[in-house]
């Protein structure tokens, strides 16, 4: 009798892998959505094309970002800020940890749960007590600042989770290596630490994630764009499209003497009352356009102009 295949492909793992299929595609489709919006021009950011490369792709972006931005200098900030926190919550964890795990002395119950509790509180309630002590030490604005406040930060988890690993590894190991003449210390680097790794490397990611991608204690702390981390760096740039687009219309305003005419002298303002009469106001500039005046202006100077509204800029659809 013939034994059925194991990798036939019947029905079942037909749909099985089409589901995880439809589900890779799901999860890769917002980053090409990021990798094509930072491709897209200016005047295109809002645009609904669905195209992975959109029409007049332009590395302009990048250019800006590693070339006109601080961008390395924010990412080499995060990344030493972070390798720093790592280290130190690897090493106090470590070590704080075996000692709760084999050691028994007066306060040890009671430091366990302290650690928790401090994960009790949200974050805002400690921005002000934090700005206070990093004031009184004369950390603002230093990054030895930040990796205090992120290791303290990471430490009570670490902490409970090198714990924890520590229990499952056999005290007898350790009697062994003091029987073959180790001393604690060695006893404790030589046979439990490396039996411990799988954990070590669990404290040393959470460390770096935990320092890499924090931005609300960095914004309490640093006020320096030169000390900037990545996520503050990023917070900068918000709203610096609006303010090249304000550029652009300034530019526009200023260099183009028909739209100047049109809009600021008084035979512009009754040509186009007389053609739009529905928001001039008297005794006020002709700024605060709806679409109608934006159609007039692209009929008497020949121009598309991509706007949703005027109100003293042009902002771009």
């Amino acid at each position: 009798m013939n034994k059925p295949r194991a990798d036939r492909w019947t029905p079942a793992r037909v749909l099985v892998h089409l589901f995880l299929v439809l589900f890779s595609l799901a999860t890769i489709y917002p980053i090409l959505s990021i990798i094509t919006i930072s491709l897209r021009p200016s005047d295109q950011l809002y645009s609904t094309s669905l195209a992975i490369i959109p029409p007049g792709a332009s590395l302009k972006a990048y250019h800006t970002m590693l070339f006109e931005k601080p961008f390395l200098l924010w990412l080499a900030n995060s990344f030493i800020v972070s390798v720093a926190v790592t280290i130190f919550g690897v090493t106090l964890a470590s070590t704080a940890a075996y000692a709760f795990s084999r050691y028994r002395f007066a306060g040890r119950g009671s430091g366990l749960y302290l650690f928790l509790i401090t994960q009790m509180f949200p974050a805002t309630m400690t921005m002000l007590p934090l700005y206070v002590l990093m004031k009184s030490l004369h950390l603002l604005d230093t990054f030895a600042g930040l990796v205090v406040a992120y290791t303290a930060t990471a430490l009570p988890f670490c902490v409970w989770t090198m714990r924890g690993y520590y229990d499952t590894i056999p005290v007898e190991l350790e009697q062994a290596a003091l029987i073959d003449g180790c001393g604690p210390w060695q006893a404790f680097t030589r046979v439990t630490l490396p039996l411990a790794a799988p954990a070590l490397s669990i404290t040393a990611l959470f460390s770096f994630m935990a320092a890499w991608s924090e931005f609300l204690v960095a914004r309490i702390i640093i006020s320096q764009q030169e000390h900037y981390t990545l996520p503050l760096g990023l917070e900068s740039l918000a709203g610096q499209f609006q303010t090249d687009v304000r550029t652009s219309a300034d530019a526009l305003w200023e260099n183009n003497p028909n739209i100047t005419r049109l809009c600021e002298g008084e035979a512009g303002v009754e040509q186009l009352d007389m053609q739009y009469p529905l928001i001039h106001q008297s005794g006020q500039r002709p700024y605060h356009f709806i679409h109608g005046y934006v159609q007039f202006l692209e009929q008497q100077l020949n121009l598309q102009i991509p706007v949703t509204r005027f109100r003293g800029d042009i902002f771009l659809a």
